[in-house]
């Protein structure tokens, strides 16, 4: 579509604009570290990334824009199969990701890091609101701007809170059943150890908004319209309250 037909996607909270085949999306100091990690997945075989471009003329980077849709967190729980799909994409990245050891550090979102003993370099934002969907199926994983050194169990933890979903109530029965699929198509850790791992994952993720409005990101301080942080750490709390009826259901 021409320049002037551009379409604003919804949801992302940085802003993006598909332009023809295209995302044109803000860029940051990070921006470097997440298109050398996008370019790596890319040539390594890693299906459902997109496609780096580089930057347009008004600085923004460029994106393959990828058929599908989105996913409505709070509307739709994916289904079984879906959720399936997903954990078993997360394992491919972090497999083919633990290959990739940039010499020296790199400026990520959060700040300079590099990779500690034990460390990949994680999504950090993989929920179900960044999947999209064609014909029933996951087939990619966007907006990789969070990304950065971190653990597995992380992402893992992460995915989970969103895509069982355990951010807010459904059955416990549906819940024990639906962790059961993620933990087997992972294939790493146990039921309880991902549970122990989501409290402490997003209490992490409130902190980490709470530090990125602190220093002015505005990708953090547009997530104050929705009520965060307090949001997430109300419904880590909850979550909380709720893990004696999990368990039990396990």
């Amino acid at each position: 579509m021409p320049e002037d037909d551009s379409e604003h996607l919804p949801g992302a909270v940085g802003g993006a604009t598909r332009i023809g085949r295209t995302v044109r999306r803000p860029t940051g100091p990070w921006t470097p570290a997440v298109h050398e990690l996008l370019t790596y997945l890319h040539d390594n075989g890693l299906r459902g990334v997109p496609t780096v471009h580089g930057l347009d003329d008004e600085g923004r980077e460029v994106l393959e824009y990828v058929e599908g849709r989105g996913v409505p967190i709070d509307r739709e729980i994916v289904l079984d199969s879906v959720l399936e799909e997903a954990v078993v994409w997360l394992r491919d990245f972090h497999d083919i990701v633990e290959g990739y050891r940039p010499s020296g550090p790199r400026t990520w979102r959060g700040g300079e890091a590099e990779l500690e003993p034990g460390q990949i370099i994680c999504h950090h934002d993989p929920g179900a609101y960044n999947w999209i969907i064609q014909s029933g199926h996951f087939v990619a994983m966007i907006d990789w701007d969070m990304a950065g050194p971190g653990r597995p169990i992380e992402d893992l933890a992460f995915l989970a809170w969103t895509a069982i979903p355990l951010y807010r109530e459904i059955p416990a029965a549906d819940v024990a059943r639906r962790l059961d699929i993620l933990v087997e198509a992972y294939g790493e850790w146990g039921p309880m150890t991902v549970l122990e791992a989501v409290a402490e994952r997003m209490s992490v993720a409130a902190d980490r908004i709470e530090a990125g409005q602190a220093r002015g990101d505005q990708g953090f301080i547009n997530l104050a319209r929705v009520g965060e942080p307090q949001r997430t750490r109300d419904r880590v709390a909850a979550f909380r309250a709720r893990l004696p009826e999990i368990e039990a259901a396990l």
